[in-house]
């Protein structure tokens, strides 16, 4: 693909799959921009860095120290210097919820009962107050609008990982300008819109379930259960800011990802276990715990 750098007016050829480039001449950052398809549409929204890449290895080195203390050791070697910056797609979406509800309610009283127990020897008769609950059905109508349902649009970045980072201030969001992005890595969409409406719906209407149960009367409820459609949905692709570290820490291992918010500085990763550590851990206290016993049928020493 060609792309005529803006500061000098180099023509460079980039590969097809960058979206963007750094100009070799004058350093000048330049984003790819190709025509927007139904495949890769351009992002309606961007979020800026607030962590420089420093803070955010410093995030990463605290995060690998607190591990528990059976992970892998190859992680020591990892090289801080490889945390990376990339704008990550994901798809934003809101929509009207109108939904129809069921619940159990319950309400909560005392009765003063009377009982026999045994005391001395004698069987004597006493009182307490127990509290019971008295349950009634309830059922109702609510409607909302859910607001900035954040899912990822990456196969690189589950959407797991993309939820373990959140939450993001969207209240930073911006309206997308090439220039917002320029210099850095941004990732194109490769989850398909409709992939990631299914999983925004599912998203969603949870949110919907958790909003019902907080504001449900009474003492106590159970089976509230819920029918929501969602209307006047919107779906728009926004770039979110994240630093990734992928650690090989084994030749024979997939790396260790280890992401960061790249606003608040959140953590996310799985770090490895070493069953190795594991194994010399429970030898070690298995021969602590024979030693002990050893040591208490002597006597203790006696």
């Amino acid at each position: 693909m060609n792309l005529r750098c803006q500061s000098c007016g180099a023509e460079l050829v980039v590969a097809a799959e960058s979206f963007t480039t750094v100009c070799p001449y004058c350093a000048a950052p330049s984003v790819v921009e190709r025509p927007a398809s139904e495949e890769r549409p351009v992002p309606a929204f961007a979020l800026g860095f607030a962590l420089t890449q420093q803070i955010a290895a410093e995030r990463v080195k605290h995060w690998l120290r607190t591990r528990h203390p059976w992970t892998h050791g190859g992680l020591k070697r990892a090289s801080l210097q490889d945390v990376r910056g990339v704008y990550a797609p994901a798809w934003l979406y809101s929509a009207r919820a109108e939904s129809r509800y069921s619940a159990s309610i319950g309400e909560n009283y005392q009765e003063t009962e009377t009982y026999t127990t045994t005391e001395n020897g004698k069987t004597v008769t006493k009182t307490r107050t127990v509290t019971k609950t008295e349950w009634r059905s309830l059922q109702g109508e609510h409607s909302e609008y859910v607001l900035d349902v954040l899912v990822t649009a990456s196969r690189g970045l589950p959407n797991a990982e993309l939820e373990a980072l959140e939450p993001f201030d969207l209240r930073a969001l911006a309206r997308y300008e090439p220039a917002l992005v320029a210099g850095w890595v941004a990732e194109e969409p490769s989850l398909s819109r409709e992939d990631s409406l299914r999983q925004a719906r599912e998203e969603a209407r949870e949110r919907i379930g958790r909003r019902l149960s907080s504001f449900m009367p009474g003492d106590s409820h159970r089976e509230l259960r819920h029918d929501t459609h969602l209307e006047e949905e919107s779906l728009d692709v926004c770039l979110v800011p994240v630093w990734v570290l992928a650690a090989r820490y084994a030749p024979d291992k997939p790396p260790l990802r280890v992401v960061v918010n790249g606003q608040s500085g959140a953590v996310f990763g799985q770090a490895p276990v070493s069953w190795a550590k594991v194994l010399l851990s429970v030898l070690a206290v298995l021969a602590l715990v024979l030693l002990l016993a050893w040591w208490s049928s002597r006597g203790g020493g006696r």
